[in-house]
């Protein structure tokens, strides 16, 4: 009797492809029977490629994947310069406000991905880009439009017969479970200029976990006052049914009441005359009339154009989706299983006469009590993660709430006992009501955890210093470390202090590494890439 032999196994997705194994195995099967035929048919590598990309002219378009502009303290203008001539997905790549920060649901490259091939239509989820970003996207977006979305062939196929990927639960914005608050408490003493909150969550009962590095997606509410004070200018009831909620409901869970969107004042044109509605037009296109569009929020927005009501509907639908706020970790599950714990600026401003409040900040810090629930998810970190050698000494740069994170790396080396040295620079205002996690830090440093900690105040002395003044300072010793393997990690402001201190590192590099300023630029450059210099930045 003769042995039949099974037919030779199609492997179509090659095992560097980012998929996972069970995705994988999906995909090859799902190949195997659209390509079969009476003969095995066995695709190559490069083929199989070339079926994902689907026609030419959507995925392969000669671009060399580089992203030059991938800065989180570059400009949009300065991004979208680099990007000149490159294909249309890397254009609206360089639009973003590139931190992989993860609130848009996707990272930076993965977002303008989905869009450029049509399976994501939301052009404003990127929350730290804000709105120079979702125009400029609306901008790219045009010249999609004039590209035929690929509707037949086996991409297509692919697209309408693929699996819906579910996030695991708690894993994704688009999957939040609920987290219960615990507690809050001030780190910032009598004197200081700022309110500064650490806040604890206890995880147990939402099944999450965490490392070190990851962040914390919260999905905060808007103020009831607020948005009272918006339904009274728009001369409706709270309780006008919009959605299937009533409009208070929706305007304290659903939206954003933050910077008015252009599409506010796109309803607002439809709906006045004259001077106004030139004026509505003008704020709709970017433009800024009267020199206030950056102060204009959605209540601020109404109040300009005082006596225009929009019907609540529409209103509602103008309005942005209200987005998740994320969070630096500053707790360690390995030392506090099922705890978790953030460190957060309270932000409250005045503009005119009117009190502004940060959403999620303010949520936090007065909105929410001991006990409640809320929506939460963990994001999982990209580049910017404790050394998977624990021997291997850190540099942790973090002024402000930028300590969050490595408050966390060192609690987490004290648990798992790592042997490699940490060096932590800190700094804020003043000493004497600005050291957040004074005793815990220093308990550390007695216990060996902290081998080093340097600290700067920009308003304890008659000049300003700070954390890069204070690493100039130490260069020499800072230098050492590098050059015995240690890696650098920087959280905090992105637009001034990250660059500041990329400066003074380049500098340190220059002066005791005996290089040029461009062999130092190289140096540094090289750190990134070898994943040695990791930064947190916003």
């Amino acid at each position: 009797m003769n042995q039949m032999t099974p037919p030779p196994k199609i492997e179509i997705i090659p095992s560097s492809a980012p998929f996972s194994e069970a995705q994988r195995s999906w995909l090859n099967g799902f190949f195997a029977g659209l390509l079969s035929t009476d003969a095995p048919m066995a695709l190559s590598t490069e083929q199989g490629a070339a079926v994902l990309q689907g026609p030419a002219g959507d995925g392969d378009d000669g671009d060399d994947g580089e992203a030059p502009w991938h800065d989180q303290t570059m400009s949009i203008a300065d991004r979208m310069k680099l990007a000149e001539g490159r294909p249309l997905r890397r254009r609206m790549m360089a639009a973003m406000a590139q931190q992989d920060c993860g609130q848009c649901g996707y990272n930076c490259h993965d977002y303008s991905e989905a869009i450029a091939g049509k399976t994501e239509a939301r052009l404003n989820l990127c929350v730290p880009g804000g709105k120079e970003t979702a125009r400029m996207l609306k901008t790219l977006h045009e010249e999609l439009e004039e590209v035929p979305a690929a509707s037949s062939g086996p991409a297509a196929a692919l697209a309408a017969a693929a699996p819906a990927v579910v996030a695991e639960p708690g894993r994704s914005r688009d999957n939040p479970v609920a987290a219960t608050f615990v507690s809050r408490r001030l780190l910032n003493k009598p004197g200081s200029e700022k309110e500064t909150w650490h806040i604890n969550f206890d995880l147990s009962g939402a099944g999450l976990d965490y490392v070190v590095g990851d962040s914390f997606g919260i999905f905060a509410r808007n103020d009831v006052g607020h948005v009272d004070q918006i339904i009274a200018l728009l001369g409706a009831s709270h309780t006008t049914k919009v959605r299937g909620k009533t409009l208070r409901e929706v305007l304290i869970d659903d939206v954003s009441l933050a910077p008015a969107p252009d599409s506010l004042f796109e309803l607002l044109s439809f709906i006045t005359g004259g001077a106004l509605r030139e004026k509505a037009r003008a704020l709709a296109q970017g433009e800024d009339p009267d020199g206030d569009a950056a102060t204009l929020d959605v209540m601020a927005g109404l109040q300009k154009f005082s006596g225009v009501r929009p019907h609540p509907e529409a209103f509602v639908e103008a309005l942005e989706p209200l987005q998740p706020r994320l969070y630096s970790i500053s707790s360690s599950h390995n030392a506090t299983p099922g705890k978790l714990s953030l460190t957060v600026d309270c932000v409250r401003y005045v503009i005119g006469k009117r009190k502004r409040l940060g959403l999620a900040s303010t949520f936090l810090a007065e909105r929410i009590n001991p006990g409640d629930e809320i929506k939460v998810y963990v994001q999982k970190a990209h580049g910017f993660a404790l050394p998977k050698d624990p021997k291997v000494p850190i540099i942790m740069i973090g002024p402000g709430t930028g300590v969050a994170p490595f408050r966390a790396f060192l609690l987490d080396r004290k648990a798992t006992g790592a042997p490699g040295k940490n060096w932590l620079f800190f700094g804020h205002q003043r000493s004497d009501c600005d050291f957040f996690y004074a005793d815990e830090l220093n308990a550390l440093k007695t216990s060996g955890v902290l081998t080093r900690l340097s600290l700067a105040w920009s308003r304890d002395g008659d000049k300003k210093f700070y954390v890069q003044d204070r690493m100039r300072e130490l260069g020499r010793e800072l230098w050492t470390w590098l050059a015995d393997g240690a890696n650098v990690y920087v959280c905090g402001d992105a637009k001034r202090m990250a660059k500041d201190v990329e400066r003074a590192l380049v500098d340190i590099v220059a002066q005791f590494g005996a290089r040029s300023t461009d062999e130092a630029v190289l140096f540094v450059a090289d750190l990134k890439k070898r994943g040695r210099f990791q930064q947190d930045v916003y």
